[in-house]
């Protein structure tokens, strides 16, 4: 019997600033839209994105609109009832499971671990990052 495996990886850049939410149980969650390169030339994939606890606070704190991340998740279906038209509406979304920071949207040539200009917390190295107990 074949195992099914449901992974997905994807590098590029998110579209905004994350957008964080909190929640009375004490979870947070991080949502991002991120436009991966298509496999034409000039055609962008956009994915919509979320992590939660740990990983949502790495997102929170130093994704940016323009930062490059890889991530590793699993394909989920979000769904839900549209208010106005009464109808079952589904979204895919990746849940993240891993995930790491490629590179800062402002100088890709500034080291990882450098404080930005504008006084937001330094962004680990991606072995800070494989070595965080998440």
């Amino acid at each position: 019997m074949s195992q099914y495996i449901n992974q997905v990886t994807l590098i590029g850049r998110a579209g905004q600033d994350p957008d964080c939410r909190f929640f009375e149980s004490g979870a947070v969650k991080a949502s991002v839209s991120l436009a991966v390169r298509g496999q034409k030339k000039d055609e962008t994939l956009w994915f919509d994105v979320e992590a939660w606890s740990n990983l949502a606070d790495v997102i929170a704190n130093y994704v940016r609109s323009g930062t490059t991340i890889c991530v590793v998740g699993e394909l989920v279906l979000d769904q839900w009832i549209d208010s106005r038209t009464n109808e079952l509406r589904t979204k895919p979304v990746i849940r993240v499971q891993n995930l790491e920071l490629l590179g800062s949207p402002r100088n890709q040539n500034q080291q990882a671990t450098t404080t930005p200009t504008n006084g937001t917390p330094p962004v680990p190295s991606a072995e800070e990052i494989t070595n965080a107990n998440f």
